[in-house]
């Protein structure tokens, strides 16, 4: 098993370059909010691999602030991605207020940057969860028709809720369980995060469509 779990976690370390690569190739048909998806995949494709050099080859064994500036990352991009993508001001409002939570909750709770962030992990689970349902909505009640699997946004937003609601029982118990065991579970988040980042690369693949879908 520990051999299972160390190949998943060095083939979820390797899947986020994926995005990136398909960012590259297909950047000349982003629009601005696919602009902004790009270079959050580029800066998230570093995190698991200064991760991983930190303890072997500057020896640092915790590495858990990372973990705490990754959050407020992403609640950051993503606060400005659906705020850009939603076309009703009510739903632009809500990003705003659960962003605005996450982070209160993210500063308060989990304040000691050497312990794991599960309190902030799961709050931003939850905010991730309920902008991604909203957006999916928002495609499946379009203007007019649209082949909403053509929509590299689609796909984007699939992979955030795979991920997250995947992840949300494991983000809210990892820090009870044992931490001789914690590899074993580990391995949800590394398949997860292997489905995910096809699905962004799929996304970020697609051509533009036309769509009323977008005001960028």
């Amino acid at each position: 098993m520990a051999g299972i779990d160390i190949a998943l976690d060095i083939a979820s370390t390797v899947s986020g370059v994926f995005p990136v690569l398909a960012s590259l190739y297909n950047y000349r048909n982003f629009d601005n909010v696919l602009k902004i998806v790009a270079v959050f995949f580029l800066i998230e494709s570093l995190f698991d691999p200064i991760m991983w050099m930190l303890p072997e080859l500057w020896g640092v064994s915790n590495n858990m602030p990372l973990i705490h500036i990754n959050i407020i990352v992403t609640v950051l991009f993503f606060t400005v991605i659906y705020y850009r993508l939603f076309l009703k001001q009510i739903l632009k409002m809500v990003t705003i207020a659960l962003s605005a939570i996450t982070l209160i909750i993210t500063f308060y709770y989990n304040f000691n940057m050497l312990e794991y962030p599960s309190v902030s992990r799961t709050t931003e689970g939850i905010m991730m969860i309920i902008l991604s349902l909203l957006y999916f909505y928002q495609l499946l009640n379009p203007e007019k028709f649209v082949d909403i699997e053509k929509q590299g946004l689609f796909w984007i937003n699939a992979g955030v809720l795979i991920y997250f609601s995947v992840n949300m029982f494991l983000f809210m118990i990892f820090t009870r369980i044992p931490i001789a065991d914690r590899h074993n579970y580990y391995i949800i988040n590394s398949v997860t995060n292997i489905i995910a980042n096809i699905l962004f690369s799929v996304g970020l693949l697609c051509k533009p469509q036309k769509t009323t879908l977008s005001r960028y």
